[in-house]
């Protein structure tokens, strides 16, 4: 392939110019492609670069937001890891934002054997969550183990960590979880 110099580009650059301006002279009308354009929901809308939250990759992602309200996502061009690709769950993350009309905004309870699932408030939601917590515990709880080592851990509980969390997160949720003698600590990333 024939490398171009810069005069020629700027020969090229100055004929593409001109073609165009002409071509509104010579009767090409532009007409539907600026009525296409100016229909586009996302033409005045503000973009925020952000990272896909569900692995460890990172994809980079665009958000467009008008009047504080998520309108469109879409893969990151510019963004060296994905370069404008998303996968499934990437191209889903549309649906995480506030106005998604099933998006779920309270917690759900199914009591065990139950067939329907009730709606809870937020501080009822988490305090059955800590009791539980509390009470598997206490009642899992071992100081020492068979050899008589000690170990303070429990067996009981089990935590997955999300890949949506920065390191300063997780450094904090391990410290959370080693304080309450989690033994059990994985990451959706490694599985």
């Amino acid at each position: 392939m024939k490398e171009i110099t810069r005069r020629e580009f700027l020969w090229i650059s100055g004929g593409t110019v001109a073609g165009i301006a002409l071509s509104g002279c010579l009767g090409v009308d532009m007409q539907p492609v600026r009525e296409s354009v100016s229909g586009l929901r996302i033409l005045h809308a503000r973009q925020t670069t952000t990272i896909c939250p569900y692995c460890s990759v990172s994809c980079g992602i665009i958000v467009h937001t008008s009047d504080g309200k998520v309108i469109n996502t879409e893969g990151d061009p510019d963004h060296p890891i994905n370069e404008g690709a998303l996968c499934s769950k990437g191209m889903s993350v549309y649906q995480l934002s506030h106005n998604n009309i099933n998006r779920l905004t309270k917690p759900l309870y199914r009591a065990p054997y139950a067939t329907e699932w009730e709606e809870l408030s937020w501080d009822d939601a988490l305090e059955k969550i800590a009791r539980r917590m509390k009470e598997t515990r206490d009642n899992t709880f071992e100081i020492q183990n068979t050899k008589g080592e000690i170990v303070h851990r429990t067996l009981g509980m089990a935590s997955l960590g999300s890949a949506a969390m920065d390191n300063e997160e997780c450094y904090l949720y391990q410290k959370m979880l080693r304080s309450l003698g989690f033994v059990y600590i994985e990451h959706q990333a490694r599985i």
